[in-house]
């Protein structure tokens, strides 16, 4: 059995350098075409290594590239300050208003205090009665 085992790393080798070469992009290529490298790769092992050290370019320890901008919003510092900036504006807006609520980091999605039921003007926002009041006696 210990004797197939480097015929099965030399053809795992060069089916992994086979779909390395196929989903490379031109520039990691290094000027050859894709159909030339196919040909070198498939020369048993020179091909291979022939591929991993001049063809494929460098990867930075194997880690994909990615665009110079960030992956999401919350990797963004730009995004995060403007969210920040808003939600500092929107507070002093409440504030100013009169109607903050302490800096407790209420919601300022619509509905998010007390339900999404518009107040009718009976002191209850769900128009059920008047709003019980400080003082008047309770039963």
């Amino acid at each position: 059995m210990l004797r197939y085992l480097p015929i099965v790393i030399v053809v795992a080798l060069s089916v992994y350098c086979v779909f390395d070469v196929l989903g490379s992009d031109e520039r990691r290529r290094r000027g050859l075409s894709r159909h030339l490298w196919l040909l070198v790769v498939l020369v048993p092992l020179v091909g291979a290594v022939a591929w991993l050290l001049a063809g494929r370019g460098s990867s930075q320890g194997g880690v994909a590239r990615r665009g110079t901008g960030p992956v999401a919003p919350d990797d963004d510092p730009e995004f995060l300050f403007r969210l920040d900036q808003e939600r500092r504006r929107r507070q002093q807006e409440r504030d100013a208003r009169g109607d903050g609520d302490g800096g407790k980091g209420a919601d300022d999605a619509p509905g998010a205090r007390g339900g999404d039921a518009p107040d009718d003007g009976d002191g209850t926002a769900d128009g059920t009665g008047p709003a019980a009041s400080d003082d008047a006696p309770s039963a």
